[in-house]
């Protein structure tokens, strides 16, 4: 389970919290009112690689609200 600290607590103390993300490799999660609202996580060059790797990848779509597939189902032919 991640640490939790309140916003309140992070502001004043935001480089010791995240020298400590840097050296133990934990994440930190940020409350505001009790209610996660930010996760700070070591950086990894292996996400950066994952993030260019799925570049360009995503479709798109003119009509996303237009039904796919309908030439699959047998009940329509």
């Amino acid at each position: 389970m991640p640490k939790a600290v309140s916003k309140s607590q992070f502001k004043p103390q935001a480089l010791k919290f995240f020298r400590e993300v840097e050296t133990t490799g934990r994440e930190l999660v940020i409350t505001d009112r009790g209610r996660p609202v930010l996760k700070v996580v070591p950086y990894s060059p292996r996400s950066e690689q994952i993030l260019r790797e799925l570049r360009g990848s995503v479709v798109a779509y003119d009509d996303p609200m237009e039904p796919v597939g309908l030439e699959d189902w047998e009940a329509l032919k």
